[in-house]
C-alpha cells in the first residue's frame, strides 16, 4: 500500500482536521461547501484513485452545534487503501448530491433523507425509501420517540389498514441524550 499524500490534499482543499485510523485508514474532516470538489479529486486525480464509493452513513450528535455527521467511505483498488470524508452539518444545512461523481450514492443518500432528514439538493430522485410515504419524522435522530407517533395496524371491522395517534399506559422515560450509547 503507498503512503497516502495527505500533504498534497490539504494544499488542494481545505481540511478541518486529518486523523489516520488504526489500519492506516485516513479520515477527513471538510466543510460541506467543499464536499465534492474533494470527492472530484480523490476519484479523478492520478494519486488517489478512489474510484468506488463503499458507504455513506449519518451519525446524529445530539449535543452538538453540528449534530448530523456524514461520512463517506472511498475505496482504491488501485492504491490498496480507504479513505473516509466526514462533514458535519445541522437540520437545515443542505448538502449537495454526489450522484454525479458516484452513481451508486442515490439510495445511500435517499436512506439518510428518510433516516435523518437530511436534504441532499441536486439529488434525481430524493424520496422515501425505508418508511412509508406518509410517515412522519425521522426515525434515526435522537430526538424521535422511542414508540413512535401513530400506531400502525389492520382493523378488521373496517378490513384495512388504519393510522391512529398512540396512547400509551405509562409515563416516558427521561431519557440522557448527552451521552452517544
Amino acid at each position: 500500500m503507498k503512503k497516502f499524500p495527505i500533504k498534497q490534499l490539504q494544499c488542494i482543499v481545505p481540511v478541518y482536521q486529518c486523523f489516520i485510523h488504526n489500519n492506516d485508514e485516513v479520515c477527513f474532516i471538510i466543510s460541506h461547501e467543499n464536499l465534492l470538489h474533494a470527492l472530484k479529486i480523490l476519484k479523478l486525480h492520478i494519486n488517489y484513485q478512489y474510484k468506488l464509493l463503499t458507504c455513506i452513513s449519518g451519525i446524529d450528535f445530539f449535543s452538538l452545534k453540528y449534530r448530523f455527521c456524514i461520512a463517506y467511505d472511498l475505496l482504491s483498488l488501485v492504491n490498496n487503501s480507504r479513505v473516509r470524508v466526514k462533514i458535519f452539518v445541522n437540520e437545515i444545512t443542505p448538502i449537495e448530491s454526489c450522484v454525479e461523481i458516484y452513481k451508486n450514492a442515490n439510495w445511500w443518500e435517499r436512506e439518510i433523507w428518510d433516516m435523518y432528514g437530511i436534504y441532499f439538493y441536486n439529488h434525481p430522485d430524493l424520496r422515501r425509501i425505508l418508511t412509508d410515504y406518509g410517515f412522519e419524522g425521522y426515525p434515526l435522530r435522537k430526538d424521535f420517540p422511542l414508540s413512535g407517533f401513530v400506531e400502525l395496524r389492520y382493523d378488521s371491522i373496517k378490513k384495512r389498514v388504519v393510522l391512529e395517534p398512540l396512547q400509551l399506559a405509562q409515563e416516558y422515560r427521561l431519557f440522557n441524550y448527552e451521552i452517544q450509547w
